[in-house]
């Protein structure tokens, strides 16, 4: 069981900006090619970090905590998950506050 809660967390992640999509209408995930160029800038290099520690021996992961499926060079799914579900969440936020802020301003108009 302890090798879900990194899942388990990212899932959280999700559900705690997911609502905004839907409910603000902020259109993040209607705009999938600029949120997928987003997430590779951030991934991408992050990723390559992550694995040069990893092979380096720098940075590792507890087994017991990732559910086993590795990346070559050792980086865990969940940590993939990781540099795509905390942008897209990032993302969804800075959204929302914009779009919340946006309604204000035109209320005050």
């Amino acid at each position: 069981m302890r090798q879900l809660i990194y899942l388990g967390v990212l899932l959280g992640c999700l559900v705690c900006a997911g609502w905004l999509e839907p409910v603000l209408k902020t259109r993040v995930l209607a705009r999938h090619r600029r949120v997928l160029r987003t997430i590779a800038l951030v991934a991408i290099p992050f990723l390559l970090i992550d694995t040069a520690a990893i092979l380096a021996g720098w940075w590792w992961f507890d087994g017991d905590a990732v559910i086993g499926a590795y990346l070559p060079g050792g980086v865990p799914l969940e940590e993939v998950l990781f540099f795509v579900v905390v942008p897209v969440c990032a993302i969804l936020g800075f959204e929302a506050v914009r779009t919340v802020l946006g309604r204000l301003g035109k209320a005050e108009r």
